[in-house]
């Protein structure tokens, strides 16, 4: 291709401190909360310099019904023959291996390994992980909003079948080179973060993927080996109702969340924010689905003023956090 050759032309030096080599991961599952699975999974392996060295797609059995099919396309009948979990695990481990894992909204992605590999009894061999929304907030992409198909329009990348692993794998790859090589020519820090993999895993009794299945959500208990970063900037005070979050604030998380709490934690602290374990009068921002729960959080919450918000609204003001003041960004 033109752009690969003109990458290879390009007399910019590469940085030194850039990763060997990447893995673009995109995942389909059974829907979002602890408990569910993997249904599909594909990977693109790229060089350090962004370049194609190979693609890989499997279906997977989740042992359990197919979840949104509307959206993932993947029914009962398609996935019974489909190989279990830890039938393929050694096969992406082997291409996970060594390299960063890439995915849009990749702390999703990596829950979602992490656990399926625990399940499995195997460790994922992803020790970092970049997200491509983070990338495009660092080299201040003008993107209408942080969607794949937003990112993808940026770049005239077109989509041929959304909500299919390899596609969107596909399509995030190709928009991943150029904003590798943009971040290159920069000598942007890439966005990279650390990735500790489960060290044990418990379901509950399996759910049944035969006719006639109710859907009734279960309690999965998991503990991660792993140490949230220091919040790199200063608290900068109370979350103002209808304004931007601003990077440093303090958010706590009250209650039944429908996105994995460790998940929406990771999201907070890859923008930039400072997860707080309890409520004082230091806390930016409670987040929490009711609100009128007599919990100890929401309790202390009402009496020092601390400004309340559902999980569907933090969601939407993690799209667009503000850079801490004093850093570039900033003001």
């Amino acid at each position: 291709m033109l752009e690969d050759r003109a990458a290879a032309e390009s007399p910019t030096p590469w940085p030194t401190a850039y990763p060997d080599g990447y893995a673009v991961v995109d995942v389909e599952t059974t829907g979002l909360a602890r408990d569910d699975r993997i249904v599909s999974a594909a990977v693109y392996q790229l060089d350090a310099r962004g370049q194609v060295e190979d693609q890989w797609y499997t279906l997977v059995n989740p042992e359990r019904d197919p979840g949104p099919v509307w959206i993932h396309g993947l029914t009962t009948e398609v996935l019974s023959g489909a190989p279990l979990f830890p039938e393929i695990a050694d096969e992406l481990a082997a291409r996970l291996d060594g390299r960063v894992l890439v995915a849009h909204n990749a702390a999703f992605d990596w829950s979602m390994l992490a656990r399926e590999f625990a399940r499995a009894r195997a460790t994922a061999p992803v020790r970092q992980r970049l997200c491509t929304i983070a990338l495009s907030k660092e080299l201040r992409l003008p993107l209408p909003n942080h969607k794949l198909e937003s990112l993808a329009a940026h770049y005239g990348v077109v989509q041929q079948r959304a909500h299919h692993a390899l596609d969107d794998a596909r399509v995030l790859a190709e928009a991943f080179r150029p904003s590798l090589r943009l971040a290159a020519q920069a000598g942007l820090r890439l966005p990279l973060l650390a990735c500790q993999p489960l060290t044990e895993w418990s379901d509950g009794p399996a759910r049944s993927a035969t006719v006639g299945y109710q859907p009734s959500y279960r309690q999965a208990t998991w503990r991660a080996s792993r140490k949230r970063p220091a919040c790199p900037y200063p608290n900068p005070g109370r979350y103002e109702p209808g304004e931007q979050l601003i990077q440093g604030m303090r958010v706590a998380f009250s209650g039944d969340t429908s996105i994995d709490r460790e998940l929406l934690e990771d999201r907070a602290i890859d923008a930039g924010l400072h997860i707080a374990t309890s409520v004082s009068r230091l806390t930016s921002l409670l987040v929490t689905n009711d609100p009128d729960s007599p919990t100890s959080k929401t309790t202390k919450a009402r009496s020092f003023g601390t400004p309340v918000i559902d999980e569907a609204a933090f969601m939407q003001l993690l799209l667009h956090v503000t850079p801490a003041p004093g850093t570039s960004g900033g003001s």
